[in-house]
């Protein structure tokens, strides 16, 4: 019987966020665990702009570090070919790489090539906090305030869709402000669901999702943000979590790096994504520090 107690304690203790009256009973003592927004417009602590831009140079850095294995979709898209070719000479120049070769062209890690365009790179490993599990950090260079420095990957769930079984014992769960849910857990049936949703969506070569953030070594590097820990009163909150809505025009070849998937194929809406801004300049070998929980009031 007491384990089975401390079962259903553990439990309950994930899965309390999500279930609304406990949220108004503890509204005033958590309150810096919550994260309120009292407009949608005041969710945005960067433009989208700045945010479209900087997943666009990253994963353009990763597509040319990767360049040798993506013909089969420049075979496709003659003209955007061109444009990557000229970047790719660019880059190997600017690396000191004389080979001509694509195929022996050096390769950087995805940490490396985050390091390289944007000046720091993350990585997970254990948490600061006791028995917090695994945290995020800033494991070199320098990010400055209101930089886009992680990304919360997962399905996402429109507000009908079903989540429910996902949602047993799954602390990974992110709601957004319109009641939108992602669920970034990589075990488990959550791993099962997004995986086959992302082969589902597959069209010839052209991968419209990431795959490899359920793995220990993503090939999008920001695709960690489901792994940052809460704040509390030692470790205040240095980074936020803002939406950004994917638009229509974002390059089909650089999809393979979204680490976001529709549950239901709607060709007609824009995939929601989850990126975390930096409150602070965050120095290497911080951790990363949010508020978890939505309130829109």
């Amino acid at each position: 019987e007491a384990a089975m107690l401390r079962e259903l304690r553990r439990r309950w203790g994930s899965y309390k966020y999500r279930f609304v009256p406990w949220l108004a009973l503890n509204l005033r003592r958590q309150r810096r665990t919550l994260r309120y927004v009292p407009e949608s417009s005041q969710d945005k602590i960067i433009a989208d702009e700045d945010v479209f831009e900087t997943l666009l140079k990253t994963f353009k850095a990763l597509f040319i570090n990767d360049f040798g294995r993506q013909a089969d979709i420049l075979a496709l898209l003659p003209e955007v070919k061109c444009q990557y070719l000229k970047l790719l000479t660019v880059a190997q120049k600017q690396s000191k790489v004389n080979s001509c070769n694509h195929q022996g062209q050096h390769m950087f890690s995805p940490e490396e090539v985050l390091f390289n365009t944007l000046g720091f790179s993350v990585s997970r490993d254990r948490s600061s906090l006791v028995s917090a599990g695994t945290g995020v950090f800033v494991t070199k260079g320098f990010v400055p305030k209101g930089t886009v420095v992680s990304m919360y990957p997962g399905t996402v769930y429109r507000k009908h869709e079903p989540i429910f079984f996902q949602s047993l014992g799954n602390p990974f769960i992110f709601r957004c402000i319109d009641g939108v849910l992602i669920d970034g857990n990589d075990k488990g049936l959550s791993r099962s669901v997004y995986r086959s949703c992302s082969r589902r969506d597959q069209v010839g070569p052209f991968q419209m999702s990431d795959e490899s953030w359920l793995t220990a070594t993503p090939q999008n590097p920001l695709a960690v943000g489901q792994y940052v820990n809460n704040c509390s009163h030692e470790k205040a909150a240095n980074v936020c979590y803002q939406e950004f809505d994917v638009p229509g025009h974002f390059p089909v070849e650089l999809k393979q790096y979204l680490p976001n998937i529709v549950y239901s194929h709607d060709i007609e809406s824009h995939l929601r994504c989850v990126v975390l801004v930096t409150l602070r300049d965050i120095m290497q070998g911080e951790e990363l520090f949010s508020n978890y929980y939505t309130v829109v009031s």
